[in-house]
């Protein structure tokens, strides 16, 4: 069959041949029709993520849309190493599979499950989140970004307010839901002042981070406060992307002078059956009313010209 093969860390996949899977005990063969290059699958391309292993080669894809040897249409993920989703075959487990509803695309399916799994999990698994809370998103001009601007308006947000560096995609989130927005590309003391009105004033519950790096920063210092004679309000600051940067410094005094509570979400922090729950919940919803995403398709065989590319939507391949 022909792959997304990863070789090494340093150069992008090529578009390769490689084995067959054969299906061992409770798994299923996937011929596969769609699959999304998402973050994670970048990351672990360049192990540059917790998951990555050094081992090589292996497929690219951490998950996609295909068909069983029974022509059902499924989104599956968390294939057995080394077969990756970007391949004309993969493998699922049968626990690791949803079957897809009809109004559901098998291309729309592979963009949005990632991203949007991203925020659910975060929101339902993570935050706890509860109707009436008000959210703010960190990084909400990218695709998961703009997914979890839909996806707490559906889990019932009092607010929600996008931050993000792109003007035109930071407009658009008000379209999505969002109530207010905040641009990163003003002066820290300013970006500061901005997050901490939205944060105090409007009683800001839960965070969705994609950033850290410098942004974290500076809706850390809004949350922190000065004096000895003040009560501070429960802040869920859920962790789940680093795209501005891996590192953060994180003053002792914001923790000790504030409710904050800092979280992470994503593989390890939330098993693979609740993210799959997660997942199935989207799929429900999604067929109840589609979710709004960019999605450029591209055939697998351009993998590795377009591995590194730049575009607001998101790139699905296939085979």
């Amino acid at each position: 069959m022909k792959a997304a093969l990863v070789s090494s860390y340093s150069t992008p996949p090529r578009y390769a041949d490689f084995d067959d899977p054969t299906p061992g005990e409770g798994e299923l063969l996937v011929t596969v029709t769609a699959a999304g290059l998402h973050p994670i699958v970048k990351a672990l391309a360049a192990g540059k993520h917790y998951g990555s292993t050094g081992v090589f080669p292996f497929i690219s894809g951490v998950d996609g849309v295909g068909k069983l040897d029974n022509g059902q249409r499924v989104f599956f993920g968390a294939a057995r190493s080394p077969f990756g989703t970007m391949a004309d075959l993969s493998l699922a487990g049968r626990n690791r599979y949803l079957v897809i509803p009809d109004s559901v695309d098998d291309v729309t399916a592979a963009a949005m499950m990632n991203p949007g799994m991203s925020s659910w999990a975060a929101l339902a698994e993570r935050a706890h989140f509860a109707p009436g809370e008000s959210v703010l998103i960190l990084g909400a001009t990218g695709s998961a970004g703009q997914m979890a601007v839909q996806i707490a308006k559906r889990f019932g947000v009092r607010r929600i307010v996008s931050a993000g560096r792109d003007p035109e995609a930071l407009e658009q989130t008000k379209s999505l839901g969002a109530d207010a927005t905040i641009s990163l590309t003003q002066d820290l003391d300013s970006l500061i002042a901005a997050f901490r009105e939205e944060i105090a004033g409007n009683k800001i519950d839960v965070i969705l981070d994609y950033l850290w790096g410098e942004p974290a920063e500076a809706v850390l210092a809004a949350i922190a406060k000065k004096g000895l004679d003040h009560s501070s309000a429960r802040i869920r600051y859920i962790q789940i992307g680093n795209s501005a940067g891996p590192n953060i410094s994180l003053p002792a005094a914001i923790l000790r002078s504030s409710g904050l509570e800092i979280l992470g979400s994503g593989f390890g922090s939330v098993n693979m059956e609740r993210l799959f729950a997660s997942m199935a919940d989207i799929l429900q919803e999604a067929a109840k009313e589609p979710f709004k995403i960019a999605v450029t398709v591209v055939p697998l065989r351009d993998v590795e010209s377009l591995w590194n590319s730049k575009s607001d939507a998101r790139l699905v391949f296939q085979p």
